[in-house]
């Protein structure tokens, strides 16, 4: 698949000192229109800018959703908008947004197209491996890259292993370096991406990531994804055949979750913020269609569907369970944060349970709204010219990605038990 074309080679101004890669460490020309990628400063300034893309975003997101048509050109107004970099700490030239910031973004993204919405997750992820365990030239290094509107795609999960989170791709040792060799499925933004992060097993079998220009030799990216939602993701298979791999690219991934970081919480936020987006667009279709289309029933005697009780109660229903999903990631927010500047075996844990909770009401927010969606709307609604099915198909092929099942589970046993639960980038 076609890539940005990479050719300014001028540096970015930073807040920290210039990035140098070390001997032997391929750096590629940054992306095209980098110097005039959009530095944002503070969290309302995402926000406002969020509101800006997601109403262009909208536009033909339907078209988009039929015709499977992959949002490169999209893709590169999220990232000139600056939104890929608003984690970014201050001190590297970055705005450092709040973790409920990053979610509402998130949200705003993907209300407008839930697939775009899911893309930033996987690369966020990845940032806050970079800046929990990168190194300072690595964090240098990388946050310029992402500073000048650089994407990180995701090579994580695997087909074929005994559980979603176990991985058969080995990063290891040879005569002429280190080299990584695997398949990933799920491969979420790949496609569009400059940097692809691989996690892998080392020899000692301990979980690692590299960073890897996304045009690396024996790195093959397979547009595979068939799924019947999310279907411009980009989530399809990406293989590695003896991949030379710099020690500067890697970093650990199991140190992430041996002592508590905010690493988990922060990941499940971003999942939450995609499901609570999902339901706000689909909400703010059944309002807009009803009032345009959607008419009454015969014995009613009204003379316009939105005056039809059951419709009008219907809708306060809905409305109701897309702003406690809402209101219940703003607060989780509140505890990652502390768990971010305070990371403890307890805030962890309080920050895991009350993102785990939000998540829970997203998921069923966005299931119970995008299926209303097309109750309220009748017959006519179920036309391919509206496409409003993707709302439904976008929230059940998201909403499987971490079963909410477990997470009632650890809910349950924390506040009866008062048992922590597990740390990992699900939870």
């Amino acid at each position: 698949m076609p890539t940005s074309a990479a050719t300014v080679l001028s540096p970015l101004p930073s807040a920290a000192e210039p990035a140098e890669a070390p001997e032997g460490f391929r750096v590629p020309a940054l992306r095209e229109g980098a110097e005039t990628t959009r530095r944002i400063g503070s969290d309302a300034e995402a926000i406002a800018v969020a509101r800006e893309v997601a109403a262009e975003l909208a536009k033909e997101a339907a078209l988009r959703d039929r015709e499977r048509r992959l949002p490169f050109r999209e893709l590169d107004l999220v990232s000139n908008a600056g939104l890929l970099a608003i984690t970014v700490p201050k001190a590297y030239g970055g705005a450092g947004v709040k973790s409920a910031t990053v979610a509402e973004v998130i949200a705003l993204l993907a209300a407008a197209d839930g697939s775009i919405g899911q893309i930033p997750q996987n690369h966020f992820f990845m940032l806050e491996a970079l800046r929990l365990n990168g190194s300072e030239a690595q964090k240098r290094f990388f946050y310029e890259r992402i500073l000048a509107g650089e994407r990180i795609g995701n090579a994580l999960s695997e087909l074929g292993t005994k559980t979603a989170h176990d991985h058969a791709t080995r990063l290891t040792r040879t005569p002429a370096g280190l080299r990584v060799n695997g398949r990933k499925f799920y491969s979420t933004g790949v496609l569009f991406a400059h940097w692809i992060a691989v996690v892998a097993n080392d020899d000692d079998g301990r979980s690692t990531v590299a960073f890897l220009p996304r045009d690396t030799n024996g790195i093959t990216v397979i547009d595979d994804w068939t799924g019947f939602g999310q279907r411009t993701t980009g989530s399809g298979s990406t293989l590695f055949e003896d991949v030379a791999v710099h020690p500067f690219s890697v970093l650990s991934m199991a140190a992430l979750f041996e002592v508590p970081t905010s690493m988990g919480p922060f990941a499940q936020i971003m999942h939450a913020g995609v499901d609570a987006g999902i339901a706000r667009g689909a909400l703010a279709e059944a309002v807009a269609f009803v009032r345009k289309y959607t008419r009454p029933w015969k014995e009613s005697g009204l003379d316009h569907g939105y005056e039809d009780p059951h419709i009008i109660a219907q809708i306060g229903e809905l409305k109701i369970a897309v702003d406690a999903a809402d209101a219940l990631i703003e607060r989780a927010g509140r505890f990652v944060d502390i768990a971010t500047e305070s990371p403890s075996a307890e805030t962890v844990a309080t920050a895991s349970i009350a993102v785990a909770e939000a998540k829970i009401a997203a998921t069923d927010a966005s299931l119970f709204v995008s299926e209303k969606l097309i109750d309220l709307g009748g017959s006519r609604s179920t036309l391919s010219e509206f496409d409003l099915d993707r709302y439904w198909r976008n929230a059940r092929t998201h909403t499987v990605h971490d079963p909410v099942r477990w997470k009632y589970r650890v809910v349950g046993n924390y506040w009866l038990n008062g048992v922590n639960p597990p740390r990992h980038g699900a939870i």
